[in-house]
């Protein structure tokens, strides 16, 4: 066993395979790392709404850094550790700014997945289409998005802009940014871009997350493939990328394993924490 004591999971693209699941090897690593004591963690731009496939199948992960750092929750104890939400007036500003490229807005709050009603049955329109099914399974629908927010003051933690072409992910992101508008941006899938409260990071929730088990984040390995990870890999002791990640992260990493779809958690949990079956 090393020093380090939270192994911290990004979830698309890196715990899940290429169908949205978990391989049976990497589970069972997982299951075996978190026997031997180490706290394992999700690191993720999903809610709790979204995890809720997951989580009943994977006990052994106890706490989640989740909505990319806004929500820091303890499955455990079913208890929320620290949440960074949007005021309601700048969750506002940011939906009005973007309103021209006709993005599919989508809402996560504390504990909900929201979508505009109309845009949802037609994912795959926004590159989105993998992720139908769940959609479909647990997000709200809802027809007026500004009154929803309005509604829920206090409680909405991220604001997912879905785009039809990454041209027209450029072109938002240029409008928020020329707005000055207080945000966290950052890449996800093909054409997505996340907003955020500004300060809020992955890296902030494993912060958070760190205080809370009462140890450091250099005592923790963090792992993911995507730009959207590139705080929490900046800040944990140490960085890993898998073999899918994109170069930027593969720069970042201090070690890179197979990919997704090859078990390359389990390499973690093997050849990191020397955790073996």
């Amino acid at each position: 066993m090393t020093a380090y004591k939270l192994l911290a999971l990004d979830m698309d693209g890196t715990l899940l395979d290429s169908r949205k699941q978990v391989l049976p090897k990497t589970a069972a690593a997982l299951e075996r790392l978190a026997a031997a004591g180490v706290a394992v963690a999700f690191s993720t731009g999903r809610g709790l709404a979204e995890l809720s496939d997951y989580v009943p199948n994977l006990p052994f992960i106890k706490y989640g850094s989740c909505i990319s750092g806004g929500l820091v929750y303890d499955f455990s104890n079913q208890r929320t550790v620290f949440a960074h939400p949007f005021e309601t007036k700048l969750a506002l500003e940011v939906m009005a700014v973007t309103r021209q490229e006709a993005p599919m807005v989508h809402i996560l709050t504390t504990t909900q997945s929201v979508a505009a009603a109309e845009a949802l049955p037609h994912m795959a329109d926004f590159h989105m289409g993998i992720y139908q099914g769940m959609f479909d399974r647990i997000c709200t629908p809802v027809d007026d998005m500004p009154a929803f927010v309005r509604a829920n003051e206090g409680a909405v933690c991220k604001v997912n802009l879905y785009h039809r072409s990454a041209e027209s992910r450029e072109r938002t992101r240029a409008r928020l940014e020329e707005a000055g508008l207080a945000v966290q941006l950052a890449y996800a899938e093909e054409t997505s871009l996340e907003v955020s409260p500004a300060g809020v990071s992955k890296a902030e929730g494993l912060s958070h997350l760190c205080d809370y088990l009462g140890i450091t984040l250099a005592e923790a390995v963090a792992v993911g493939d995507a730009p959207n990870d590139t705080q929490a890999l900046q800040v944990v002791g140490l960085p890993v990328a898998m073999g899918n990640a994109t170069p930027d992260i593969k720069a970042l990493a201090k070690m890179v394993v197979a990919d997704n779809d090859h078990d390359g958690i389990a390499e973690v949990v093997a050849e990191v924490f020397g955790v073996t079956a």
